[in-house]
């Protein structure tokens, strides 16, 4: 292993912490507080330097936001030689569209196919507090500490999946509220099918209860689907499609889920 790869051989042998992505999101959010203290308070040469930084990145969006602009400015190409002399006859059928920079285009174009892709019957759904998703569990020969946590909704965890050391612990998934398998309805053939639930893609409360697996209405997980007999365009077999759950677990003892088409 190179020397310099200790970090990414620690993230691949431990994982990363459970609120690795609520970090990361705060961090680039304050970012633009510390430029703001930065462009006021830094003087003289390092003033210089940051200004011309800043300026220089400005610059480079508001070519950016131009080239969207003027990205849907099409039409056919002037009859006009390199040299400024008029094009022969021959010559002038010949349409050769103009596209400025069809970036925007693009990027809309992807933005849309993606949301067709996954646009799911629930968009939205009712925020979940910590209190109600987490019970406090006191620990300690007189019950006084209170570092441990109990998840009060259903989850779905892995099949080789261990427990870790009792005093290690600090979130319990309770074994009677694990799933393994979803009621999974078909929205174009209408028909529903006791599927094993393979992962948990994701869910809309948090990455924390996606990271843990955690069943709440509205969480797309993935369902294996190889006994429906669905094939792809090319003949293969398909073996795990998303499915979005509609239904409230913890109420409910059962998870219902619509599979995304």
């Amino acid at each position: 292993m190179p020397q310099n790869e200790y970090i990414e051989q620690h993230v691949k042998q431990h994982g990363k912490r459970l609120d690795h992505d609520e970090r990361k999101r705060k961090r680039e959010a304050r970012e633009v507080h510390k430029i703001s203290y930065q462009a006021q308070k830094l003087t003289g040469w390092k003033g210089k330097q940051f200004a011309k930084k800043r300026y220089a990145e400005k610059v480079a969006m508001k070519k950016r936001i131009r080239a969207h602009e003027q990205s849907k400015v099409k039409g056919g190409s002037k009859p006009l030689d390199e040299n400024g002399d008029a094009l022969p006859t021959y010559l002038l059928d010949r349409e050769q569209t103009n596209t400025a920079k069809a970036i925007s285009s693009s990027i809309k174009q992807k933005r849309l196919e993606k949301a067709d892709k996954f646009s799911v019957p629930l968009p939205k759904v009712r925020g979940i507090s910590e209190e109600e998703m987490f019970k406090v569990v006191k620990t300690g020969k007189s019950k006084s500490k209170s570092w441990k946590r109990m998840i009060t909704k259903h989850t779905f965890v892995g099949e080789g999946f261990t427990r870790r050391p009792v005093k290690t612990e600090r979130i319990i998934r309770p074994s009677a509220l694990r799933q393994k398998k979803a009621n999974v309805t078909h929205p174009e053939l209408g028909v529903t099918v006791f599927l094993p639930i393979l992962s948990v893609k994701k869910n809309p409360q948090s990455p924390m209860y996606t990271q843990l697996g955690v069943l709440t209405k509205g969480t797309i997980i993935e369902v294996n689907v190889s006994e429906l007999g669905m094939v792809t365009a090319g003949g293969k077999v398909v073996w795990g499609k998303y499915a979005q759950i509609t239904n409230e677990p913890d109420r409910d003892g059962c998870v219902n889920a619509v599979l995304l088409v």
